[in-house]
């Protein structure tokens, strides 16, 4: 009983939470968000595309020996790395426990993981959305995946800079920090999500 009780007090904090965000309007990525999230993707996809060591083959002419270059510096890398690269961001979810740019995260957040486990028990939970539903992106995440692509089309030059260059710097300093988010908000940069996250951030040294 006292268990069933508790469920529904949550449920019913639950609710009242996603009334009260309804009425304050949906809190879209902002621009260093977006940015830092593609930066993040970018890498993660080079380092999936760097673990080869082939060598590619090119020529123009039957008649001129082929060239052997690294696969690792090719242009062919960057393109396969770019192709899709926003629709990974559709893997994300909301964690609306959390208040900064790490509201943005791959995975079930806190709230969804609970709600998930009452349905399982039986627990009858109404949010005023289908059930199949719950675990569509939502519309903070396809408007994130809208801005990655405005971002792709506009500084991608500056990304092959990026690419062909010895890459000293991270992808977020040279793509979010000295570029897209120049005369702007970077504080989103330095916020990373904690292992075994409880909710709370901490900021990069």
């Amino acid at each position: 009983m006292i268990q069933f009780v508790q469920s529904l007090i949550f449920i019913l904090l639950i609710a009242k939470s996603m009334c009260d965000q309804s009425d304050e309007g949906v809190k879209y990525a902002s621009k260093c968000e977006a940015c830092k999230i593609l930066a993040t993707e970018l890498e993660s996809r080079l380092q999936e595309t760097g673990k080869t060591s082939e060598y590619l083959e090119l020529g123009y002419s039957i008649d001129q020996p082929k060239i052997k270059k690294e696969y690792r510096k090719s242009e062919l890398r960057l393109v396969e790395s770019l192709d899709g690269l926003c629709e990974r961001i559709l893997q994300y979810n909301i964690h609306k426990e959390r208040t900064d740019s790490t509201r943005f995260a791959k995975g079930m957040s806190q709230t969804f993981e609970t709600l998930h486990g009452l349905v399982n028990k039986g627990v009858k939970v109404e949010l005023g959305i289908p059930y199949e539903l719950w675990d569509k992106p939502s519309v903070e995440i396809t408007n994130m995946k809208t801005q990655c692509e405005d971002m792709l089309e506009n500084f991608e030059s500056d990304i092959e800079q990026w690419y062909y260059s010895d890459q000293t710097k991270s992808l977020k300093d040279f793509l979010c920090r000295d570029r897209a988010l120049k005369s702007s908000d970077v504080s989103c940069l330095s916020e990373i999500l904690v292992k075994g996250d409880t909710g709370k951030i901490k900021q990069e040294l």
